[in-house]
């Protein structure tokens, strides 16, 4: 625990004043921190090339992270929206069915009224907004014939149900304004987080860009060559389970039926997997050079889980919208069992995902300003790879 005493200054002291020549040295170093402090900041402040590269790099991942937020917004506004209509058509529906029941009660009781089969009470009751409360009050059910019954029973119904489906609508109606509103906010935090990363790059030099292209040049080389020793592992288990496979053959001389059942479904799994993914692959290879636009599905841009989406659409298999989403379809792999086709993501809040096409590559749209390319599964490290998953 630090003291409490009370701080004494150290010193000559003489008469418990401080000598001459100690308080000048003593004012002196006070005019010069003061000056020091008013002085203009020194180049040394400026962020070195490492962490302008770092701070837009998570500015860019902070984008992208804000714009599956959107995405799952929309879509969830989208399919609010539906709901709303839904419920409105149906209110509508029920109001003209309600309307033509009070017409037929209303039509009941001007016939009574003008043959006069009917006492006066009955005329109000077939009027009556709530029919059923007259029927409580008065008993008159007695004097109403059985199509009339029906009519009444039917304009109850009707009265209840528009009621709630009335409440229902503009429940929806409130829910849709405060998704819309949370769509409103998402789309705000992407664009001024790119806002963020543009102007740090915009204030760069020439030469401080040209270092940066060369740090990213460089850590581009180090992610190949991740990618080419996965490709070498992956061979290498392959011959190495070809191997045993030839060997067991060799050994036994013949399969036991129940072995070649399993094996035979296996390989027609695997079969009915590299078809699909061969089409997924086949669309994902022709949007590459397309531009990454945040909340895009294409045709003509992409974000990462709207390409994602899109190529494995070509091939019968419906994802959801979202990265978040995605990650729980198929079957989660581990890393050394990747297959083209599988889906890569990445940084722990399942922010980003590309699509695998072999020998440690894969396809994605990167980030903003970049364009849908091939790249190693690598690019930021083998670190952010959060899960691999095979969605078929």
């Amino acid at each position: 625990m630090a003291s409490h005493r009370k701080w004494s200054p150290t010193g000559t002291r003489i008469a418990g004043i401080r000598t001459p020549a100690l308080a000048t040295a003593a004012l002196t170093s006070v005019a010069l921190l003061s000056q020091t402090a008013n002085a203009a900041p020194s180049a040394d402040s400026k962020p070195s090339i490492e962490e302008v590269e770092k701070k837009v790099d998570d500015l860019y991942h902070q984008a992208e992270a804000a714009t599956e937020k959107y995405n799952a917004t929309r879509e969830k506004t989208a399919q609010q929206r539906k709901r709303v209509d839904s419920l409105l058509d149906d209110v509508a529906q029920r109001t003209e069915k309600l309307n033509t029941a009070r017409d037929e009660l209303g039509s009941f009781a001007a016939a009574q009224y003008r043959t006069g089969a009917s006492a006066p009470g009955t005329a109000t009751l077939l009027l009556a907004d709530n029919p059923q409360d007259y029927f409580d009050q008065t008993q008159l059910m007695s004097r109403l014939t059985s199509r009339q019954k029906v009519a009444v029973d039917d304009y109850i119904t009707e009265q209840a149900a528009t009621t709630k489906k009335r409440a229902e609508a503009s429940q929806s109606l409130q829910t849709l304004t405060t998704t819309q509103s949370a769509l409103r906010t998402s789309k705000a935090d992407v664009q001024r987080k790119l806002a963020e990363a543009r102007d740090l790059l915009s204030k760069l030099t020439a030469e401080e860009k040209a270092r940066l292209a060369a740090i990213e040049k460089k850590k581009q080389e180090a992610a190949d060559r991740k990618a080419a020793e996965l490709a070498q592992q992956q061979a290498a288990a392959e011959k190495k389970a070809q191997e045993a496979a030839a060997q067991q053959q060799t050994t036994t001389g013949t399969t036991a039926t129940t072995g070649t059942t399993g094996t035979t479904g296996s390989s027609a799994t695997d079969s009915s997997y590299t078809a699909k993914a061969d089409k997924a692959l086949a669309f994902a290879r022709a949007q590459v050079g397309k531009p990454y636009v945040w909340g895009a599905t294409g045709p003509g841009s992409y974000d990462c889980s709207g390409l994602t989406q899109a190529a494995w659409k070509t091939a019968g298999v419906d994802l959801p919208r979202t990265t978040w989403d995605q990650v729980n379809v198929g079957t989660t792999v581990p890393l050394s069992d990747i297959k083209p086709g599988d889906l890569v993501f990445f940084y722990d809040d399942i922010s980003h995902v590309g699509l695998y096409v072999g020998n440690g590559m894969m396809i994605h749209a990167p980030k903003p300003g970049a364009y849908v390319r091939e790249e190693s599964i690598f690019y930021g490290g083998e670190s952010i790879i959060h899960s691999v998953v095979r969605p078929a």
